[in-house]
């Protein structure tokens, strides 16, 4: 085969599970009756062709057997039945800090990961410089990687994925942390690598990543291949799948959207009182949220609700409206609603807007965007906090009342 495909001809894993970690030889020839194995198929009878440079997401809910499938392409081990082949080298970043050794360095830990994948040290030696100015660690490369934080631990390791001369690149959520630039460069070193004919598989729960990156997606569902297609219709499979809950696991992996579809959020603008669009406010100006919305296909008028929270994490508030209420009749085609504060009640911080759409008798999900818009707030005073507080200060005897503001 040429280097760079990848084929799998009815491949399945099973994994052998007990129900408690046997300590001592002992224990696991008394309790022997009590420790029978339940055996688990993570994959079952997976099969597709992946030709050089395409670039194929891979797409489920937890537990689906993505990262399996990955560490499979990667031979980190053997499938139970059927037949994976990948040509050629393969490049992973499967978690992070894999394969990484916490007392060794940051440099001593980019020439151990070569070794493994077979490259020369002389190799590592010239590109060392370029790999330490990408993952920009150039202060703490000769520090032991366990005094790294998640961030820099992503940063390392796939500066050192992307700088292997591989056919093969596997990643596995690598941008769950990280911050925007970093997320950035990191995209921009992936189409370098796509442009040179490498094959790309990605993991993400981020449907605009996958999206982005991907044209092609494999959507597992409890271990077998659901779907094999082109990205959107997979993320659209995927998102309906989560239609049923409010808050999935998946969020803390990145996911940031969801929802049967019936009914979408196509877009958000914000905008001051005088219809300009804006990211940037004072406190206490108005805000206008112009929400464009898409009926695909009958159904009973939804709740919209808008929750604003703060970018680290946190609800500060939010609006919950009956679209019924405001005529809306379930008409096929195009709508636009508008949410208006008269008066910003933030002080300094930077927010984020999370709209969904739902069933108001069940709770079922049409759609959910979690990060729909993004504003900042600029108090322009001595307003500390997160929230300005218009109270009223008075003396004891109420003579004298002074507006806080």
């Amino acid at each position: 085969m040429r280097a760079g495909v990848v084929r799998a001809e009815n491949v399945s894993r099973k994994f052998r599970v007990y129900p408690q970690r046997t300590v001592t030889l002992k224990e696991a020839i008394v309790r022997r009756r009590e420790l029978k194995p339940t055996d688990i198929w993570a994959l079952r009878d997976i099969s597709f062709s992946v030709e050089p440079g395409e670039s194929v997401g891979v797409v489920g809910r937890n537990g689906s057997g993505k990262t399996t499938l990955l560490r499979l392409i990667a031979r980190i081990f053997a499938p139970t039945s059927g037949r994976i082949e990948a040509s050629g080298s393969v490049g992973s970043l499967l978690g992070l800090g894999a394969g990484f050794h916490p007392e060794f360095t940051g440099r001593e830990n980019v020439f151990l990961n070569a070794a493994i994948h077979g490259l020369p040290r002389r190799y590592v030696r010239e590109r060392m410089d370029e790999i330490v100015a990408f993952a920009e660690l150039e202060r703490f490369i000769d520090l032991p990687v366990r005094t790294y934080s998640a961030g820099m631990y992503m940063r390392l390791g796939f500066a050192l994925a992307t700088h292997l001369n591989a056919d093969v690149l596997l990643l596995d959520e690598v941008f769950a942390v990280g911050d925007e630039a970093f997320q950035r460069k990191c995209f921009g070193k992936i189409f370098e690598f796509k442009s040179r004919g490498g094959t790309i598989f990605f993991v993400s729960h981020s449907a605009a990543a996958v999206e982005n990156l991907c044209e092609r997606s494999l959507l597992l569902r409890a271990g077998r291949l659901e779907f094999d297609g082109p990205t959107r219709d997979a993320i659209v499979r995927y998102q309906k799948a989560l239609a049923e809950q409010q808050d999935p696991e998946e969020r803390g992996a990145g996911l940031q959207e969801w929802g049967s579809g019936e009914i979408r959020i196509a877009g958000v603008r914000l905008e001051d009182a005088d219809g300009e669009e804006r990211r940037q406010y004072l406190t206490g100006e108005p805000l206008v949220a112009r929400v464009r919305l898409v009926v695909a296909e009958p159904c009973p008028p939804p709740d919209v609700a808008l929750e604003v929270h703060l970018a680290g994490g946190g609800l500060v508030g939010g609006s919950t409206q009956s679209l019924g209420d405001l005529g809306l009749d379930g008409r096929l085609g195009e709508h636009e609603l508008r949410f208006e504060l008269d008066s910003l009640p933030f002080a300094d911080g930077r927010f984020e807007l999370a709209l969904s759409l739902s069933n108001p008798a069940n709770g079922h999900v049409y759609h959910r965007v979690v990060r729909a818009g993004e504003f900042v707030v600029y108090s322009g005073s001595d307003i500390r906090g997160t929230v300005r507080l218009d109270g009223r200060w008075s003396t004891a005897d109420e003579k004298n009342e002074v507006t806080a503001v």
